[in-house]
């Protein structure tokens, strides 16, 4: 019986996959302060940060063919459970008000960039990569909402997958013109980021359909 040897795993910049690790930092905050508002225990806290933080991530490597990113690391869940954890033992004031739309839009925005850096480093074509950066960027939160009973943040009006869209789009871009390193991660992370921001601050949104 003939054996196919195995493909080497693809390596990333060290600074993508700081990128990475801050957008599972940020994604298990957002989902540790859902459980705050619902009022839920520790060991939900926990879970609900470890779903967010690799609910899309998961999915972007199954679609790929990439191993499951998580599953052979133990920094991934310890970032998870040290942000479930430093949520718990914090002040109901620091992270009052619009805390979890913020940090969701900075995992948000650094997600979406790695998504698609890491899809175009497993050889997946321009146009599928920032499907997966989206989707990278979206699904985990998508989860969060779905498991809280709240409706899902894509069901919302304001600006959500717009942002992601635009720091995948641009670091799938800035990678086909050859300038896809560091410098273009963060500035397409910077563009998502600030999209959504506006998107909170001033209620900016798409128009519904009206048919």
């Amino acid at each position: 019986m003939r054996v196919t040897p195995e493909l080497p795993t693809p390596s990333l910049p060290q600074a993508l996959v700081l990128l990475d690790y801050f957008g599972i930092a940020v994604f298990a905050v957002s989902g540790a302060l859902l459980a705050a508002e619902k009022k839920q225990t520790l060991v939900t806290f926990i879970f609900f940060a470890v779903v967010t933080g690799v609910g899309g991530g998961t999915l972007r490597d199954l679609l790929i063919g990439a191993p499951v990113f998580w599953v052979h690391s133990n920094m991934v869940l310890l970032i998870c459970i040290g942000a479930a954890l430093a949520v718990w033992a914090g002040s109901s004031r620091t992270f009052s008000g619009q805390a979890l739309l913020w940090f969701d839009a900075l995992g948000l925005a650094a997600y979406a960039t790695y998504g698609s850096a890491k899809a175009l480093a497993y050889g997946v074509a321009p146009v599928p990569a920032f499907a997966m950066g989206v989707l990278t960027a979206c699904a985990g939160g998508i989860i969060r909402d779905v498991l809280a009973g709240d409706p899902s943040i894509v069901m919302r009006p304001e600006l959500y997958v717009t942002p992601a869209a635009l720091s995948a789009g641009l670091f799938v871009g800035f990678t086909v013109l050859g300038f896809g390193g560091p410098a273009g991660a963060f500035a397409a992370a910077s563009a998502g980021f600030a999209l959504r921001g506006f998107a909170i601050a001033r209620g900016w949104s798409l128009p519904p359909y009206r048919r």
